[in-house]
């Protein structure tokens, strides 16, 4: 089991956790299986059309998500008396093209199949031109690891080229493994996101960014970075250019790339390697990138769903736990072949699964016989598959103080596969919520984990990395390993299956083979873990956690 570090309690904390050593069981035998079904049913439904945000399909979402709240009894979540939070978005729908000229012989690439590419510039026809093209390693400038993939090197005006995820440095003792002093080691770290790498790429000035795509460390294959930007983009409304994007970001299939590197004399392999050493210098491709975008525009009035448990005590209310879940999809794609339902991503799992339980849990908490004493707020979040847009909009515009926000627990899909003898806190190191879900996962008859596929970055792709970010304790839980009464492979074989075939496909429908035991399970487990924070229980961040420092500065 992983090491536990102990939860920082107040005294008026350690009263309220004692009394309140297991939830009721009659609140937890309200969070059912067939609920969840019926649910995710019809939010994956074709009349719901993918649920994107500013569809027809986020209308009938909200409407839904608004009388099952209210059919529960909770209070609309909005103080100004709303079920809904505004969040206003601009969408645009891009025509990218993409030359490049490299030894005096241009290359025309083609979209999406060779690359994506958008802006999300307020202009509606944006131009790179004679742009030169430089490779800039993983693009990652990291001063506590004494990295920096730029070493002063003026990439204004410039097309970069940079590799996905993190530097992935041996170990020195075992060459095998990856260095655990180093970014980690086999975990990603925010440097290997690739909203990260745009964000660096406009805070040097480059023009143009595009990411090699490769499958193992991006952990989803071409088809997803294919579908996602192949459609109409999202951010959020702003003046100006956007703060944390290049005029063009994109991505680029990687044996294009290698044809690029070829082109200036360059072996791909030969320069990833070179880029795992801190004295990788950017290296010229001795060539020019030429872009353009035509966008077609609109301003998206999205929302947030806000339900709201008034805390039960009179000074704890005004105190909030956070449980959350993003309800958007990627909507439909009438280019597609086939019949209307193939043209819908529907995303059952993603997230009409974690939506569904968010409804689950709002219901065994009307359940209790009386409110918890801190008040809870269940926050169904718009455009999460858009870059977490809902939740990053919610830190930064929260309907109630984060000083007095004291935990966020979020889901984003839910276990279909049956019950596992573990449970993953991806969260796992950062603040004091994992000696409860320790403790409530033995409680099952289960152990806590850490996560057990580091590598994907799951903390960094989810709206709970826009909690943590304002400085809000949280937790992010996955059970993908240890299915009872199945064979060691079975968990990576439906992960994997999922991945590779359905994960931001049109074939992420309802099965008939789910087994949501093990999905009860754990949201009877964060249930739990919530109620205990709910009765007074505060966490606060772990000496070690990148968070600390902006927890502390928010309670101030």
């Amino acid at each position: 089991m992983a090491a536990i570090r102990p939860l920082l309690f107040s005294a008026l904390a350690l009263a309220a956790g004692s009394a309140c050593a297991q939830a009721p069981a009659k609140a937890l035998a309200t969070i059912s299986a067939q609920d969840l079904l019926d649910h995710i049913k019809t939010l994956a439904s074709d009349e719901y059309e993918g649920r994107a945000p500013g569809s027809a399909g986020e209308a009938r979402t909200v409407a839904y998500l608004e009388q099952q709240f209210r059919k529960l009894g909770l209070k609309p979540g909005n103080p100004n008396g709303s079920w809904v939070q505004p969040v206003p978005m601009r969408g645009l729908t891009p025509t990218p093209s993409f030359r490049y000229t490299i030894g005096g012989q241009p290359m025309a690439l083609n979209f999406p199949e060779d690359y994506v590419a958008h802006s999300t510039s307020q202009r509606t026809s944006i131009g790179v031109n004679n742009s030169e093209i430089v490779f800039v390693g993983y693009g990652v400038q990291a001063p506590e690891y004494g990295w920096d993939d730029y070493k002063g090197v003026d990439v204004r005006g410039k097309t970069i080229l940079m590799l996905i995820n993190d530097p992935a440095i041996p170990d020195p003792k075992d060459p095998s493994q990856l260095d655990p002093s180093m970014f980690k080691g086999k975990a990603m770290t925010y440097y290997g996101r690739w909203t990260y790498k745009y964000e660096i790429a406009a805070k040097l000035g480059a023009a143009a960014a595009l990411i090699i795509h490769e499958t193992k460390p991006a952990a989803y294959p071409w088809d997803v970075v294919r579908s996602g930007g192949n459609g109409e983009q999202f951010s959020l409304l702003h003046a100006g250019d956007d703060p944390d994007a290049p005029p063009v970001p994109g991505w680029i299939q990687l044996d294009k790339a290698k044809q690029m590197m070829a082109a200036a004399g360059y072996d791909f392999d030969t320069l990833k390697q070179q880029a795992l050493s801190k004295d990788f210098r950017p290296v010229s491709l001795k060539g020019t990138a030429d872009f353009t975008v035509e966008n077609t525009a609109r301003t998206i009035d999205s929302n947030n769903v806000v339900a709201l448990i008034e805390g039960s005590d009179p000074k704890l209310k005004h105190e909030y736990v956070v449980y959350s879940a993003h309800w958007d999809h990627l909507g439909m794609d009438p280019r597609l072949p086939g019949a209307r339902t193939q043209q819908i991503y529907h995303g059952a799992l993603d997230n009409a699964s974690g939506t569904a339980a968010l409804l689950a849990l709002a219901k065994a908490y009307k359940a209790l016989p009386k409110a918890p004493k801190r008040s809870i707020l269940f926050l169904a979040t718009t455009a999460e598959e858009r870059g977490l847009l809902g939740a990053k909009y919610y830190a930064a515009h929260p309907l109630y103080p984060l000083k007095q926000t004291v935990a966020n627990i979020n889901i984003d899909g839910i276990n279909a596969w049956g019950r596992t003898a573990q449970i993953e806190n991806v969260t796992s190191g950062h603040s004091g919520i994992d000696a409860l879900l320790a403790r409530h996962a033995v409680a099952q008859g289960r152990s806590m984990q850490q996560d057990s596929r580091p590598e994907l970055g799951s903390f960094y792709r989810a709206d709970q990395l826009e909690f943590a970010r304002v400085g809000v304790p949280v937790l992010y839980t996955k059970a993908r390993s240890r299915f009872l009464d199945q064979p060691d492979s079975y968990a990576h074989d439906v992960v994997d299956r999922y991945v590779a075939h359905d994960y931001h496909q049109v074939t992420d429908n309802v099965r008939g083979d789910w087994d949501f035991r093990g999905g009860v399970q754990d949201i009877q487990l964060l249930f739990q873990v919530g109620l205990e924070i709910a009765q007074g229980a505060t966490p606060t961040w772990n000496a070690g956690s990148e968070f600390k420092a902006i927890g502390d500065q928010r309670l101030k």
